[in-house]
């Protein structure tokens, strides 16, 4: 039951915000990190991306595999991170499935593009940071706790495991 409620708090912050800072690892220690659009985010947590299979970051994954997500949405003051593996994954109906016009500007020839390929990201560990409330609730939060001393109350801040 708690990773049905960690998965559906996943879910939702993926799916709003939709693209993150994609980080993958090199081998020699170095990462790089590029936006990429969340196709879809299935109900058992996985996380679906489109790419070129011969993009560096296939090649950075086929050697390692630990990836990290960074979800931003400043205006609604929410954040969510995600620690996971990841695999690229050849699957027709996946491709078709999760395809959207968006696509089509980095793989004109659509799912038939032979360079077309998926990327699956399984969530090991995600933190996530709702302060949704809205800005003036969140300004009175922070001079309230300049003029007693406590700390701010800026919502909700977990960790889940997967």
């Amino acid at each position: 039951m708690k990773n049905e409620k960690n998965i559906a708090i996943l879910k939702e912050m993926a799916e709003s915000v939709r693209t993150c800072m994609f980080t993958t690892f090199s081998s020699g220690g170095e990462f790089g990190s590029r936006p990429m659009g969340t196709a879809k985010v299935e109900d058992d947590g996985s996380l679906w991306f489109y790419t070129n299979e011969y993009s560096p970051k296939s090649k950075e994954i086929s050697k390692e595999n630990n990836v990290l997500l960074a979800y931003s949405d400043p205006s609604n003051n929410t954040y969510l991170t995600v620690k996971g593996k990841a695999e690229l994954v050849d699957d027709k109906v996946r491709k078709e499935a999760y395809f959207s016009p968006f696509i089509k500007a980095w793989f004109p020839d659509g799912i038939e593009d032979p360079r077309l390929i998926l990327i699956k990201v399984t969530p090991e560990e995600a933190e996530y940071w709702d302060a949704s409330a809205s800005k003036i609730v969140v300004l009175f939060s922070i001079l309230k706790a300049v003029v007693t001393g406590d700390t701010p109350n800026l919502g909700k801040h977990d960790t889940i495991k997967f």
